[in-house]
């Protein structure tokens, strides 16, 4: 087992094009972490700066207490498994899982012992004489996985691993990925786009932008309390819905401008602010056609516009004022386009930032 450091660690690229910067973590003994952010925001950097696979411009990264900046690759008692899965084309999957423990000096018998087991875990045993060639996306991602479990590293990193892979692999390898961690208890850290991978898989999600974590909480915490307004639009799909109000404060207590309504707050808010200009969010799950189940809905007039149908559910896309307001609902509701609509938000979920600097600034539980 093993715990992983990251202490104010920087990557600047010729130019001054700072990729990564401050980066802080500590990560436990046996804990999965997830990277996620978009495309370009330092997460895959960071990883191979881990890896030793790019230079350290600033700050120290260690393993187990051992600072590893200096270190090899190959010294650091990690795995890597890539999106591309790098098999050499030329070998059987059984010598491309073993290649590793040919290349430390293992006897053909320790070979065997290591290798069978792993390929009977990832359900590898009948394609062991097989080419890469011959093997379909997923199951060479199950030899790149299995290449670096024989090793039995202190770390897997895993680098966006599932993103060549069509919808319903992705899932099935999610399933493995996480069986191989319960199995194996083993700290890994995993980079990734896909929300929902980062959702299922995380004891605790990493969320980049810019090179700059956004905010580090489990799963739940990330949905249920985004630290931010770009947090709060990132997580979840449909996205958040997010609109411009206006905060007043009167011998009623705390109220919302929105589209033209009034809206009760319910919750507390986090900074001691004037009257000012908010970013409200809430949820498309937390927009009702009915207030039957809130304990304290706020009642809001909308006409419809146009809805989706998306099997179980349908999206419908209202104009609130000058916004549009997305609800998602049992897809045997029956709207038509111009209708007039009640619609009840859930208060309890209400999302308040403030416009200039975007963090939240209400607590609504």
């Amino acid at each position: 087992m093993a715990s992983v450091s990251f202490k104010n660690v920087d990557k600047i690229y010729p130019g001054n094009v700072h990729i990564v910067k401050k980066f802080n973590l500590d990560i436990k003994d046996g804990e999965f972490i997830v990277f996620l952010g978009p495309s370009g925001c330092g997460k895959s950097t960071t990883l191979r700066m881990l890896a030793g696979l790019e230079d350290i411009s600033g700050g120290e990264i260690s393993i187990n207490g051992k600072v590893v900046n200096n270190l090899e690759p190959k010294d650091r008692d990690i795995a890597m498994v890539f999106q591309s899965y790098a098999l050499y084309p030329h070998m059987s999957v059984y010598d491309n899982i073993a290649f590793a423990l040919k290349l430390s000096g293992h006897t053909k018998e320790q070979i065997e012992e290591k290798v069978r087991p792993i390929a009977d875990m990832l359900q590898l045993t009948p394609l062991l004489d097989r080419k890469p060639k011959a093997l379909s996306g997923g199951q060479r991602q199950r030899v790149a996985m299995g290449r670096a479990m024989v090793r039995t590293p202190e770390v897997f990193l895993f680098d966006e691993p599932l993103s060549n892979l069509d919808a319903k692999l992705r899932n099935a390898m999610r399933s493995e990925i996480k069986a191989m961690h319960k199995k194996l208890k083993k700290t890994t850290i995993y980079v990734t786009h896909d929300q929902v991978e980062a959702m299922t898989l995380a004891d605790r999600i990493v969320i980049l932008r810019d090179g700059e974590v956004e905010q580090i909480g489990t799963p739940k915490e990330i949905y249920q309390k985004p630290a931010n307004k770009f947090v709060a639009g990132f997580i979840g799909s449909p996205t958040m819905n997010l609109l411009s109000g206006h905060l007043n404060n009167d011998d009623s207590g705390w109220t919302v401008d929105l589209a033209g309504q009034r809206l009760p707050l319910a919750g507390r808010l986090n900074e001691n602010t004037a009257q000012e200009s908010v970013v409200v969010g809430i949820r498309p799950s937390d927009v009702h056609l009915t207030p039957e189940l809130l304990d304290k809905p706020i009642e809001v007039d909308v006409v419809v516009e146009s809805y989706e149908l998306l099997g179980s559910t349908i999206q419908i896309l209202n104009r609130f004022g000058d916004h549009n307001l997305v609800v998602e609902a049992p897809s045997t509701q029956s709207v038509q386009e111009g209708q007039k609509l009640k619609l009840y938000l859930d208060s309890e979920q209400l999302h308040i930032f403030n416009m200039q600097s975007e963090t939240a600034i209400y607590d609504n539980h």
